[in-house]
């Protein structure tokens, strides 16, 4: 969920990189009185995301701006549907475009790309979800279009979690300690609450993790054949979770290995922002 603190705080940076000083051209080409109406049109098909954020680029710039939203987050839209209409001053319409414009169809891009990867373990008990490898400064944004376009949203942060990758356990093994012994006191110094991940890249690491007390274990870049054993040896104890050479065309067949949980970086670190306009008309 988007607080109104993180979207005033995000956009209105945004806004400020945009124009420091104002918009020059506006301001000094457009008459002051000159009003005008937009509508947001898609030039492609797609799931939308980031109404609120499009809005806020609006108002943050122009309280007296009215942005009417047409579709709903997590919408599924055709090309040439009108996705929102904007009404207000000329000169503010043109100074937020832009920035309105980029939050939207990026946010739009990763629902569109998430659903397609939703669609595609259908069936399956496998759930898509998303990773940390988002844009510094807009996780919450990327997050909240993984969630519109039907995926799950991974921990938000280092401090939400524990999560043991392959540089952990190496520091871990330098140290002389053992990694269920490691786990256990770890787990015993954690709040009830608290979640715990270890990543493992051989199937001999498993026995080990599930004795330390992870809650999750994530199966990184295994064959299918090698994650049905570790669903296997997981066998109920743990989530199982699969990441590593996850793309469209492969997430089908590691999601009928039976894992819980495939978490794909793509959602937001690939996700090609979509083809929306401003299409603007002058009253």
């Amino acid at each position: 969920m988007l607080t109104r603190a993180t979207l005033t705080r995000v956009v209105g940076a945004a806004l400020e990189e945009d124009a420091p000083w104002g918009d020059l051209t506006s301001a000094t080409l457009l008459p002051a009185d000159a009003t005008a109406t937009a509508d947001l049109v898609a030039r492609e098909p797609g799931v939308f995301s980031g109404g609120e954020v499009f809005a806020a680029a609006f108002t943050l710039t122009d309280p007296e701006v009215t942005v009417d939203l047409h579709v709903g987050e997590g919408d599924a839209f055709a090309a040439g549907d009108v996705l929102a209409t904007v009404t207000g001053a000329a000169r503010s319409l043109l100074t937020a475009e832009r920035v309105a414009l980029n939050f939207t169809q990026r946010m739009s891009g990763i629902a569109t790309l998430t659903a397609a990867y939703v669609a595609a373990v259908e069936g399956t008990r496998a759930r898509i979800a998303d990773t940390r490898k988002t844009t510094p400064g807009l996780r919450a944004f990327e997050r909240h279009a993984v969630a519109c376009g039907g995926g799950r949203n991974h921990r938000f942060s280092l401090s939400d979690a524990v999560m043991a990758k392959d540089n952990h356990l190496a520091v871990l093994q330098r140290t002389g300690l053992d990694l269920a012994s490691a786990l256990r006191e770890a787990v015993a110094r954690l709040p009830h609450t608290a979640h715990v991940v270890v990543e493992v890249d051989r199937l001999d690491q498993i026995p080990a993790v599930l004795d330390g007390g992870a809650h999750t274990v994530l199966l990184d870049n295994f064959t299918p054949d090698e994650l049905r054993a570790g669903v296997a040896l997981i066998d109920g104890r743990a989530t199982a979770e699969a990441s590593g050479g996850v793309d469209l065309d492969t997430v089908a067949a590691i999601a009928r290995t039976g894992v819980d949980v495939i978490s794909v970086g793509a959602l937001t670190h690939s996700a090609r922002a979509l083809d929306l306009g401003l299409d603007l008309r002058i009253d």
